[in-house]
């Protein structure tokens, strides 16, 4: 719905209610369809503890916060989780910029899950995180993405946080470097939207035919 403090209006100053219900409620649903996002930070150190007890730490490698959203599947974990172990964020011995990735300088991962990398902030001061997945679903999704990692690097040197936990973090940015990757949007996703988008422009019809 929309917001007490924007109020939609037609070309006369008038909001039309039943034009504002579907468009905010519907369309804007459609076009907050998310894909898997993770943010890599490059880091000398890295560690998480839960209930002050140290869970998991790494040294020089990448501190990666990952967040599933709905209608991810595991090609999609596995998608990013190969740019994860591919990403070049290190240079080389002779001073070349951007070569190396993890894998080349055999460094460590730490995985962290953190849905509120998917949160909308498009209205209004609250987060809304209706974009990211929760449950059960999100912590299988999100382990396949551990787990593809492991597989693709040494298994001993992928370390994890634990899922949905109140996690402390704590880490030192080596640059610092920080950036952002995803898996774009799928083609499943885009037709889900596309579906959602044309229903509100025929409930808008609906309400008012003139339009």
């Amino acid at each position: 719905m929309a917001s007490d403090e924007h109020e939609d209006e037609d070309k006369d100053g008038v909001r039309d209610e039943g034009e504002d219900e579907v468009t905010v409620g519907v369309a804007s649903r459609a076009a907050r369809q998310e894909s898997s996002r993770s943010i890599l930070q490059r880091v000398l150190s890295a560690s998480v503890t839960v209930e002050q007890e140290l869970v998991s730490s790494i040294g020089k490698g990448i501190l990666v916060f990952a967040a599933v959203a709905p209608g991810d599947t595991e090609k999609d974990a596995e998608s990013l989780a190969a740019k994860v172990l591919k990403m070049k964020l290190w240079d080389d011995e002779s001073g070349g910029r951007w070569k190396k990735s993890v894998q080349d300088i055999n460094g460590e991962v730490l995985c962290v899950s953190q849905f509120t990398l998917l949160a909308s902030t498009k209205k209004g001061n609250k987060p809304d995180f209706h974009g990211a997945l929760g449950g059960d679903e999100a912590k299988s999704l999100y382990s396949c993405f551990v787990r593809k990692i492991q597989e693709g690097h040494a298994s001993e040197r992928v370390k994890d946080g634990v899922f949905q936990a109140m996690m402390e973090v704590a880490l030192v940015n080596d640059g610092p470097v920080t950036l952002e990757i995803s898996t774009g949007l799928n083609p499943q996703k885009a037709a889900k939207g596309a579906k959602a988008i044309g229903a509100a422009d025929a409930a808008i019809a609906a309400v008012d035919p003139a339009s």
